[in-house]
């Protein structure tokens, strides 16, 4: 456990110079939300009876808060995670660490923590942000919201320490990690309303973890109770990619 808190630290702080990559995965979720919240304003949309219920019968910035909680989890997972691992993997880093008896799970695990951090980091801004700037209401439920954004928050870290297992340098694992976040924002509900999207985007939406996850953190956020099903989805993505993702690595070794 000591050893694993002290990796945890050194590895925030390795995070947390790269600014770049900082500010996009704990920034870029903010602008839009603030970009979003304008163009679609933040009062529940009027509809004719029978015309589809647009933004879940809510204010645009209630539907889009929890799903940028969510986008700030994917964020840290596809855009930081993957290049720094790439990058340990290029410099032989991680052989360093098996010479040093540090076990790879332990290095994954730091990964994982530094995951929450970031990403609640990014999360919490959000909420603050809307909070100040719209009169943002408070959750229906805590718990709720709180246990799919750590679902979530894993599923994405898997999925990062996949990533960064199997794409050969850490330029290719940002680049990949990148077009993958901006497809999962604009087909999962966190870009576009899935009012407007066709048959077909919405069937590749559904096939993404990150609509998963959305769906996950809005229903107990909006008090429609905690959707078991959703969270069993974004959980099995976390253990195959983690999964995959140790196998990767032990190929390597």
């Amino acid at each position: 456990m000591r050893l694993w808190r002290k990796l945890t630290w050194q590895e925030l702080k390795l995070f947390v110079r790269e600014p770049l990559t900082v500010v996009f995965a704990i920034g870029f979720p903010l602008v839009m939300l603030f970009v979003l919240a304008e163009v679609f304003g933040t009062a529940p949309a009027q509809t004719d009876p029978g015309d589809p219920v647009a933004f879940r019968g809510v204010s645009p910035l209630s539907y889009y808060v929890p799903a940028y909680v969510a986008l700030a989890a994917a964020a840290v997972g596809l855009v930081m995670v993957p290049a720094h691992l790439a990058a340990y993997r290029e410099r032989g880093v991680l052989r360093r660490f098996r010479a040093a008896s540090i076990p790879a799970s332990t290095v994954f695990a730091a990964q994982v923590a530094v995951q929450y951090v970031l990403a609640a980091a990014g999360g919490l801004l959000v909420v603050v942000a809307a909070y100040l700037a719209y009169d943002f209401p408070a959750p229906e439920a805590v718990l709720g919201p709180l246990v799919a954004f750590f679902v979530t928050a894993t599923a994405f870290a898997a999925l990062g320490i996949l990533l960064g297992a199997v794409v050969p340098s850490p330029r290719a694992a940002q680049g990949f990690g990148v077009m993958l976040f901006f497809v999962m924002m604009m087909l999962s509900g966190a870009g576009p309303p899935v009012d407007v999207m066709s048959s077909t985007m919405q069937s590749i939406g559904k096939a993404m973890p990150l609509w998963h996850g959305v769906v996950a953190l809005q229903d107990p956020w909006l008090g429609e109770g905690w959707n078991w099903g959703e969270l069993a989805i974004v959980a099995a993505v976390a253990v195959v990619a983690g999964a995959l993702a140790v196998a990767a690595f032990r190929r390597q070794s």
